[in-house]
């Protein structure tokens, strides 16, 4: 009798890269990760930016991600995000306050006489609209689609698009900065050292929406700010009560929408396969939220391992773009068998 689909959980862990750095490198962390398709890019805490590749080097063996590439991104700083642009093939890259571009899934830099890297940049969020488009045909690859993001610097937003070439369009002023913001359209969720706030790019209007703390006494170490986006107009922030966490649903105008998600400790990293909310807590379990009911589905343990590395977990991923994952029961299924053939034609 077959299962009931509700009684199956929604998710499972599968290890896609065991080991990322030899012994040599042990000081050596990964920082950001993200993927696409069958290649997947890591980047390290000594700006170091590596590609793996799934490879099927043995038809009998299961396929597996190998190193293709590493290069130096930066010298002196960690990769702090990677945004993969799969509609332009382009991936940005952000270390030591610097966007850089590169090609995917090459990771060959794009020549500066180009496009010249930005600098001064705290963070920057690309249009989560634009990040959806799927990449085009290699016929019409040449073709380029616009892609809007806007980049947060110490106190103003700059506004950006990027074609074959990158075209800027104007700053609005950020009085008290921002160290993280996410985008949908024309508004931008960003927040501060206190407060998440709405941006309307268009308006160039900002107002306060929730404090990133509640409690009256900050807590040690300080709250990690969360913004995921939720849909094509929605997004979901994290406000720390002092006894536990509140995840708010806002749309993009800053009204609260749906309920809320709770967790009793603040999550390390939360990110989104909808229905579902992922997150990560500071227990090494990650918990899975439905957002229409906002009940959790499934609880997952984090895979044994040394404690050293348990400890440094740091984020889930999500990878709009898609990723593939080894099957032993591709490996299972694919066998040699023979076909029989009828000699001459069908008649009829």
């Amino acid at each position: 009798m077959a299962s009931n689909a509700l009684d199956i959980p929604p998710f499972q862990l599968y290890s896609l890269i065991s080991t990322i750095f030899d012994e040599s490198q042990s000081p050596v962390r990964v920082t950001a990760a993200q993927a696409l398709g069958s290649e997947v890019y890591v980047g390290c805490s000594n700006g170091e930016l590596l590609r793996f590749a799934l490879q099927a080097d043995n038809p009998k063996k299961l396929e597996s991600y190998s190193l293709l590439s590493r290069q130096t991104v930066s010298t002196s700083r960690p990769i702090d995000s990677i945004v993969i642009i799969p509609c332009q093939y382009r991936a940005l890259i952000l270390a030591d306050s610097q966007i850089h571009f590169f090609e995917v899934p090459s990771l060959d830099p794009i020549p500066q006489n180009i496009i010249r890297p930005l600098r001064h940049v705290v963070t920057f969020a690309v249009d989560h609209l634009h990040l959806k488009r799927p990449p085009p045909p290699l016929a019409t690859a040449h073709i380029i689609e616009p892609i809007d993001f806007c980049v947060v610097k110490r106190r103003a937003i700059a506004l950006y698009t990027l074609r074959d070439r990158l075209h800027y369009h104007k700053e609005i002023p950020l009085p008290q900065g921002g160290v993280l913001a996410k985008r949908i359209g024309h508004s931008l969720c960003v927040v501060d050292a206190v407060h998440y706030n709405i941006v309307d790019l268009e308006q160039a209007s900002l107002f306060p929406i929730l404090p990133l703390s509640q409690a009256e006494d900050l807590p040690e170490p300080a709250i990690k700010p969360s913004i995921t986006v939720i849909g094509d107009s929605e997004f979901l922030i994290l406000s720390w009560t002092g006894m536990s966490t509140l995840g708010v649903f806002i749309t993009g105008e800053g009204d609260a929408v749906r309920g809320t998600l709770e967790w009793p400790s603040h999550p390390e990293s939360v990110c989104l396969d909808y229905p579902f909310v992922t997150s990560l807590l500071p227990n090494n379990t990650i918990e899975i939220h439905n957002v229409e009911t906002q009940s959790i589905v499934q609880v997952i343990s984090a895979p044994a391992t040394d404690d050293h590395v348990s400890s440094d977990r740091v984020a889930l991923v999500a990878s709009l773009g898609g990723y593939l994952v080894p099957s032993t029961q591709q490996l299972e299924k694919m066998k040699v068998t023979k076909v029989p053939l009828i000699r001459g034609g069908i008649t009829t």
